[in-house]
């Protein structure tokens, strides 16, 4: 069978409110540049199965929760696109995204993987009194490299293309590699370590969604300290552990930045800290070398 210009791969995991905008957006367009689109349920969601149908998308079901690099996995295994892309099931893309990304590739075939700006677009722009100043990033993944297309050190799932040599060559994504300890980061790396180089697409731009029910200081900060969690085992991974000292005066910060603001982002920095710091602790207390 004749390979398809792209494919692109959308793991999901029981969110098919989310599932349900991401595919309406890049529906027009993947029919328009002959594409398809691969969903991937980590673990059985006969919700999430039907909504992908109904926007004609193929559905691979892993048979239990194996994490995103697993169901990444699955979807490059099961994609005929030669270039592959991947998102989160929390995106939307306008009708620029996917041809942005397409003549990009076409324009510098001495790269491989491509990534796109990622706008974080809340639904609710206060929580109870506070807000979020614009000072600090929003409290979800973006990416923001400029207006004009570059070579960056690396990009974020939610909006990764990667032409199938580039797979063949690295490799598949580490499925041991839990989510947000560096599960696509890490892929990237030894992408890198080949001497290529990840090339930003500034028109290939998608928003990254939270609902007005999802967009709550609670939610944030649970979401927050989990990926400080994350990230302290990921620095572990890599040997790069910042001082403790240095991580208590980043929480003095976010604490202050609060009053001094009036921003609620300061709460969600600091439970990301927080969630470092008690990754640090349960290593020490477990014994592992820091």
């Amino acid at each position: 069978m004749e390979p398809l210009p792209a494919t692109i791969v959308v793991p999901t995991r029981n969110r098919s409110g989310y599932l349900d905008v991401a595919l309406a957006s890049f529906a027009a367009q993947v029919a328009t540049a002959r594409a398809e689109v691969v969903v991937v349920l980590d673990g059985p969601d006969a919700v999430s199965a039907a909504v992908a149908q109904r926007h004609g998308a193929r559905v691979v079901t892993l048979p239990q929760p194996e994490g995103p690099n697993a169901a990444r996995n699955a979807g490059i295994a099961a994609a005929r696109g030669e270039l592959i892309v991947l998102v989160d099931d929390d995106v939307a893309a306008p009708p620029t995204w996917l041809p942005a990304l397409l003549a990009a590739a076409a324009a510098t075939p001495e790269r491989d993987v491509f990534g796109g700006p990622i706008r974080a677009a809340l639904e609710r722009r206060r929580v109870g009194l506070l807000g979020f100043c614009g000072r600090e990033k929003p409290p979800l993944t973006t990416l923001d490299a400029g207006f004009a297309d570059r070579d960056i050190e690396l990009a974020w799932s939610a909006n990764l293309a990667i032409r199938r040599a580039a797979l063949e060559t690295v490799g598949g994504f580490d499925e041991q590699i839990p989510v947000g300890a560096g599960d696509e980061e890490e892929w990237q790396e030894r992408y890198r370590s080949t001497g290529s180089h990840v090339r930003y697409v500034a028109a290939a731009g998608l928003d990254h969604r939270r609902t007005r029910e999802d967009a709550t200081l609670r939610a944030f900060v649970r979401s927050a300290y989990h990926r400080g969690r994350a990230g302290h085992r990921n620095d572990a991974r890599k040997g790069a552990i910042p001082p403790l000292a240095a991580e208590l005066r980043v929480l003095a910060g976010c604490l202050w930045h609060v009053p001094r603001r009036r921003c609620a982002n300061g709460f969600v920095m600091a439970a990301h800290t927080l969630g470092r710091i008690r990754e640090r602790w349960s290593h020490e207390r477990d014994g592992a070398t820091l």
